[in-house]
């Protein structure tokens, strides 16, 4: 049987594709580009994502050309995006921020006229639907990740449209993995408890800052550091994981190590654990999206279509970069910041700049990523400190028709 067969058939049977297990979504989106991309393509995206996904694409030898975006939830404005910029790229990258829905509909609807491929970041989004249809099943590939919901802290999954496809991946995916350690399937098994044990015993704020002084963190700031000698170095030799792997591993060393029965076994037990995990979150973004500091994205679609069940909502204030270090001592850290977009970050040398870079240098700028799982305490927080809600500077566009998202009902008992 294929590597994590087990595995990947309970995801198949989640959003109804054909699933490869991978160590991490961020491999699974790897084998996306190198499958439907050729090296020296252009590929759209937003600026306002994780700094590991400009290296991924990097690494697999393409240009990432930045997209302008929707002030309200920070993924790409299909309208906003010039005619000759679409001309020009070869693929469109989702990043469905949050768990919030790109404009899928619509995209896929381009990508379809052009001839050029869809492939969706659906690593924030894996409860998510628009019009009653998974996200991750409107493009060619979908790249999900189990750790952002379940804490596995490893697995994620390349959903594709058939079963040829996903053997020919599973074949690229078996020569790019690394031999399996014992070592790292411990520390990959025993990380979620251990976070779990620093979090029930209200140990957050010593743990984190002393690893601060003890500069165990790899990131001194929102986004790692550029190395840019080091990065132009390495184009020469993409497409390769190997040459980007300085970049591409931070925060999670193991992405591409075989994982043994252990930690297999582990995410199983996690997989099944999804659906009250994703009842808890609904719970959470409810709360959080009657607050103040929601976005309006959020305020609209919870009041058309119930709570989502996000990995983390965007809340808007002001002096966010303050509120991140006090929020340390509430026991709170607001991972996930996104500061500044990609092309600010990067500059022109690595990517094609925004032709509008305004709404994504606000929305990045203003935006806490706010745990819904501890919803309660970082309202009880935010409301302490005397949180100030950010507002647009410009009157938002009403979100388009097609971003609508639906949540399947929850089980009873969840």
């Amino acid at each position: 049987m294929p590597y994590g067969s087990r595995l990947a058939a309970m995801m198949t049977r989640r959003i109804g594709r054909e699933c490869v297990y991978t160590p991490s979504a961020r491999l699974a989106l790897y084998l996306a580009l190198r499958r439907w991309c050729l090296p020296g393509g252009r590929v759209l995206m937003s600026p306002v994502n994780d700094d590991v996904i400009l290296f991924v694409v990097l690494a697999a030898g393409l240009r990432p050309v930045q997209a302008p975006v929707s002030q309200w939830d920070g993924n790409i404005d299909p309208a906003a995006v010039p005619e000759t910029t679409w001309r020009n790229v070869d693929a469109v990258l989702t990043t469905n921020l949050y768990g919030m829905p790109d404009r899928v509909v619509e995209l896929r609807r381009r990508c379809d006229e052009l001839g050029i491929p869809l492939i969706e970041d659906a690593a924030h989004a894996i409860g998510t639907h628009v019009d009653g249809q998974p996200i991750g099943t409107f493009g060619q590939a979908a790249a999900f990740s189990l750790s952002k919901h379940v804490a596995g802290m490893a697995c994620g999954f390349l959903a594709v449209e058939d079963v040829r496809t996903r053997r020919e991946l599973e074949l690229l995916r078996d020569d790019l993995l690394t031999p399996r350690r014992l070592r790292h399937d411990l520390t990959t098994t025993l990380r979620p408890l251990a976070r779990s044990a620093v979090r029930s015993l209200h140990l957050v704020r010593p743990v984190w800052r002393t690893m601060q002084r003890l500069g165990l963190l790899e990131r001194d700031d929102f986004r790692m550091a550029l190395h840019a000698p080091r990065l132009a170095g390495s184009a020469r030799h993409a497409p390769s994981l190997a040459a980007y792997e300085p970049w591409v591993r931070v925060d999670l060393h193991g992405f591409r190590s075989r994982h043994g029965a252990l930690v297999r076994g582990q995410l199983e037990l996690r997989m099944a654990l999804l659906d009250g995990d994703l009842a808890r979150r609904r719970a959470g973004v409810s709360l959080l999206a009657g607050t103040t500091w929601a976005t309006p994205a959020l305020r609209e679609r919870t009041a058309h279509d119930g709570s989502p069940g996000l990995f983390r909502v965007p809340l808007l204030v002001h002096d966010r970069n303050a509120l991140v270090t006090r929020l340390v001592d509430h026991g709170v850290v607001a991972g996930y910041v996104y500061d500044p977009p990609l092309d600010d970050y990067a500059g022109a040398e690595f990517v094609e700049p925004s032709p509008d870079p305004s709404a994504a240098r606000w929305f990045a700028a203003h935006t806490l990523p706010a745990d819904p799982l501890l919803a309660r305490r970082i309202s009880d927080a935010l409301t302490k400190e005397l949180a100030t809600p950010a507002h647009p500077p410009i009157p938002a566009r009403t979100p388009e028709p097609d971003t609508t998202t639906t949540t399947p009902p929850t089980p009873l008992g969840q």
